[in-house]
């Protein structure tokens, strides 16, 4: 049974100016199709190996019959092991109606986790080239996650690419074989994992438009298209609106920019009115040049993915209404371009951020904090039980834990909740503190606040205690900076492509979920 494709799959609509906004969508991904044999049409069979007692194993090796033994010979032949990540291709044995077998390690029985599964599975789809229609009997692994890792790892972005001149097809459909094609909870699994994939890609697409073709008032307005088709309520408030409502974060950081800033508010209303209310916000700088405090040149392009926060709440509020969750999430998004220009704002500038705290701006560079501060503030007047923000926001995320780990900041139970929910998914976020003494060192001789301390130590840290001013008495929240994490500017893995990860979007879904569950 084909999984359909969902209101927002990467059909993102251009504004009426086709040539300043062409539609940007990416490849699409496979059709992922539940079946209890293998496809005569197929053109290859893609099996999992795991280590048991130090051999080979075949995973799912009863949908392959008496050809279940010749396959496993044929790859012990070319030097597979099943060790983790592990790619070979063989010729089918006569026995199968295929061309080929591909293989994937997932490594020792014992050791196997449902990232590993979902990182495996994404391993193949990356490696399938050539290949249009393929079975597998990774399933009994783990089915959401092996139909998470398949998507994912079949992600491409080449809206800006000419078309590709040899005839190699691509891959457009992947049978699952499974004992029970028809069970109504299997189909629900594959249908809540594709959709999952599908918002991670939707996220990945957002931030792999350059900043040409995404800017504050085109983003918003994809946002607005998406929100539409997921039968969310949209408000947008342009910069007229901004300035009147007395937002200065997102207005000032706005100034230096020939395009204007917006804010994007996506509420979707699952739950009665006893149920749980969720806030997500995001930081959508849609390109960064630090402003008056200029970056350096070297890597500055990809700042095209400072807006990876925003792009991540969008997809994720789309979500929980394509999966029908009985919570209520209300996504408020501040989109803006920093840009060093006349109009710009100055390090030593004084704004007044929403709802009255004024901010010395001393470094124009932290910026996201500005525009986040007011979101927070307007998330925080529909009084929500949880708020969540994400965002691009710090180098120093990095510095603490590297490219692929977020940070995870907050009230003490929600922020160890999120963490430990987003390390079962697989965005493997990790709890980090907020000392108390490092809040003294944001004091401003001329304002209520400064916007970074006149030191360089704790500096993920010192952003979640400048955000903490921000949001209201008993809301618990967690902050998630995913300055690495959210683009990778090395090789693939796993599921993981180039550019664009979509990460937090899973870890948001999963909380929602837990929530909507446990309360």
């Amino acid at each position: 049974m084909p999984v359909g494709r969902s209101p927002y799959d990467r059909g993102l609509r251009p504004s009426a100016d086709p040539q300043e906004s062409p539609l940007v969508s990416s490849t699409p991904g496979p059709d992922l199709v539940l079946a209890g044999t293998v496809d005569k049409a197929a053109d290859a069979i893609l099996v999992g190996l795991e280590t048991t007692a130090g051999e080979p194993r075949l995973i799912g090796d009863h949908f392959l019959g008496d050809a279940a033994r010749d396959v496993l010979a044929g790859l012990v032949a070319v030097g597979a092991t099943g060790r983790r990540d592990q790619v070979h291709r063989i010729p089918a044995p006569s026995s199968l109606p295929v061309a080929s077998v591909v293989s994937v390690g997932l490594g020792g029985a014992d050791d196997r986790t449902e990232d590993l599964v979902r990182a495996a599975a994404g391993t193949a789809a990356r490696a399938l080239t050539g290949v249009g229609h393929v079975s597998t009997t990774l399933a009994p692994a783990g089915l959401g996650a092996v139909a998470e890792g398949l998507v994912l790892g079949s992600y491409r972005f080449t809206e800006f690419k000419k078309p590709a001149d040899d005839d190699a097809p691509s891959l457009t459909r992947i049978d699952l074989l499974v004992d029970s094609p028809r069970d109504k909870q299997t189909k629900a699994d594959l249908a809540r994992a594709v959709a999952v994939a599908e918002a991670v890609g939707v996220a990945r697409d957002l931030v792999n438009t350059p900043p040409s073709h995404l800017f504050p008032a085109e983003f918003a307005e994809r946002a607005r298209t998406l929100g539409s088709a997921a039968g969310l309520s949209v408000e947008v408030l342009d910069e007229r609106a901004l300035e009147r409502g007395g937002y200065g974060g997102i207005v000032g950081v706005g100034k230096g920019s020939s395009r204007p800033p917006r804010l994007v508010r996506l509420s979707w209303t699952g739950g009665k009115k006893k149920a749980p209310s969720v806030a997500l916000v995001g930081k959508g700088i849609t390109f960064d040049t630090g402003g008056i405090s200029i970056k350096p040149a070297a890597g500055m392009e990809n700042m095209t993915s400072d807006m990876a926060g925003a792009a991540a709440v969008v997809a994720t509020v789309v979500l929980a209404a394509k999966l029908e969750l009985p919570v209520n999430v209300t996504a408020t998004v501040p989109m803006a371009e920093n840009m060093p220009s006349s109009t710009a704002q100055r390090p030593g500038d004084v704004l007044t951020q929403y709802g009255g705290t004024t901010v010395e701006v001393i470094n124009t560079d932290a910026e996201g904090r500005l525009i986040l501060a007011d979101a927070i503030v307007r998330a925080c007047e529909d009084e929500p039980d949880y708020l969540i923000d994400t965002a691009t926001l710090t180098g120093a995320q990095m510095v603490a834990l590297g490219t692929r780990t977020p940070g995870v900041l907050g009230t003490d139970a929600f922020r160890d909740r999120v963490a430990a929910i987003s390390q079962r998914v697989g965005e493997g976020g990790w709890a980090m503190p907020m000392p108390t003494e490092l809040r003294a060192d944001l004091d401003s001789r001329v304002a209520d606040l400064a916007n970074v301390t006149n030191h360089r130590w704790g500096g993920m840290l010192v952003a979640g205690l400048y955000l903490k001013e921000f949001v209201a008495e008993g809301v618990q929240w967690a902050h998630i900076d995913v300055a690495g994490p959210a683009f990778n500017t090395g090789g693939p893995f796993g599921y993981t492509p180039k550019g664009g990860t979509g990460v937090p979007v899973r870890t948001m879904i999963a909380v929602l979920e837990d929530i909507a569950e446990n309360g």
